[in-house]
């Protein structure tokens, strides 16, 4: 099984896909947002069509940990994923926060350092940072392997 992460944002939604060995992340895609029922829909069928048993959605608090707006747009995001995954029928899939608090800034130098033009980076940032919430999730899950072997 694989896992999905989601950098959800305002106007797009980062994806990424761990590999089978959940081991390592990879840039899937960046969805444009129409509108939250169609994003989710969106979701649900990359979540099926990869065979995904855990989504990880960044959660992108303040600085000194209290929720913000953005936040609160994320823990709706989840509710109505649920809510949809739960009336279609998805069942058996783990739905998980990560902490994305530098993630973009993490990202941003990753393309900076590949060497991207400031568009190109524009056109590939959430992607990047799902990337990098996915790793982030996929490192912390192997560190706590270890720690209990």
């Amino acid at each position: 099984m694989k896992m999905i992460a989601l950098d959800v944002g305002d106007k797009t939604i980062g994806v990424a896909l761990s590999d089978e060995l959940l081991i390592t992340a990879q840039g899937l895609m960046t969805i444009e947002r129409v509108g939250i029922r169609k994003d989710i829909d969106k979701v649900i069928n990359l979540i099926k069509e990869h065979n995904c048993n855990t989504v990880v959605i960044g959660l992108p608090k303040n600085l000194n940990g209290t929720d913000s707006i953005q936040t609160e747009k994320v823990y709706e995001f989840r509710k109505m994923l649920e809510n949809k995954m739960r009336s279609t029928g998805v069942k058996g899939i783990d739905i998980v926060y990560q902490d994305e608090r530098f993630t973009t800034v993490i990202a941003e130098k990753i393309l900076i350092e590949a060497d991207l033009s400031r568009k190109k980076r524009k056109e590939v940032i959430d992607k990047q940072a799902a990337v990098v919430i996915l790793q982030g999730y996929l490192d912390r899950l192997s560190n706590l392997n270890k720690r209990s072997e």
